[in-house]
């Protein structure tokens, strides 16, 4: 297993806007490879004494920070997906409601999987 997480912030008057562009590319990224996806609306994401998620995408009074991670079953088939949707036109087609360049992400292998 191999994932990829990512915090984003979003205007909050563009919530739907987000779910309607991670709808898309989401399943692009299901038909490439993927097992699970996971996106999240900040609820309760406190501010903290040294950093926090807001400040960690510089995001603003007016927006909301979303959470979100790829599940992938090796790194080699995300890869191979994130090369693939370079050039899809789906991609270039698709209106992003956030600053792309205010996001952090990141690939991570699992070392501790705790399941029920």
């Amino acid at each position: 297993m191999y994932i990829d997480g990512f915090a984003i912030p979003v205007p909050s008057d563009k919530k739907q806007a987000f779910i309607d562009h991670a709808r898309i590319v989401d399943a692009m990224f299901l038909e490439l490879g993927a097992t699970r996806i996971v996106e999240g609306w900040g609820d309760d994401v406190p501010a903290g004494t040294v950093t926090d998620f807001a400040r960690a995408v510089a995001a603003t009074g007016d927006e909301t920070v979303a959470f979100s991670w790829i599940e992938w079953p090796d790194k080699a088939t995300r890869d191979a997906a994130f090369e693939k949707m370079r050039d899809d036109p789906r991609m270039r087609d698709t209106p992003v409601p956030f600053d792309g360049k205010r996001m952090i992400f990141g690939g991570f292998d699992p070392v501790v999987i705790l399941e029920k």
